[in-house]
């Protein structure tokens, strides 16, 4: 997908997620969309700090935190409990993802096996589910394959 083209698809999400089309949201979208991993808010500001002149890290958090309800970036949670931030690319709709906390890549997982778990969590404490959150954190093959050449 080319840039003008980019550009226009995340005014069509802006704008179904019913969020104003400003600089700085749009920017958000375009630092994340560049990448192929995961970056932290103060990185994202960082970024936008070359754009902008002014942009507080309130603002990045904020920004963040709306484009990740309205499902148009997903929210990672690292092992050290820090949150980062991905433009999901390929999977529409409900998937889950491989993060390598490595080199920070991250891969679609299209499959979700919770339906058997949430019914047998359901039954177990009568209640119901209503949303889960699964990730799975890792070394992708690249990263494995060099750390096992430096312990070699």
């Amino acid at each position: 997908m080319n840039h003008g083209t980019m550009n226009r698809c995340f005014g069509a999400i802006l704008k179904e997620l019913g969020l104003k089309e400003t600089p700085k949201r749009r920017a958000i979208l375009e630092i994340l969309a560049e990448q192929q991993g995961f970056l932290s808010p103060e990185e994202i500001w960082h970024a936008l700090r070359v754009r902008f002149e002014t942009i507080g890290l309130p603002t990045v958090y904020r920004n963040l935190e709306e484009l990740a309800a309205g499902g148009v970036i997903s929210t990672i949670i690292h092992p050290s409990r820090q949150l980062y931030y991905y433009f999901c690319r390929g999977e529409s709709g409900h998937h889950h993802h491989f993060i390598c906390t490595s080199c920070r890549r991250v891969e679609d997982i299209p499959e979700c096996t919770a339906a058997t778990m949430e019914g047998d969590i359901a039954t177990r404490t009568g209640g119901k589910i209503t949303s889960h959150i699964v990730q799975f954190n890792g070394l992708c093959h690249r990263c494995l394959v060099e750390e096992e050449g430096r312990t070699a």
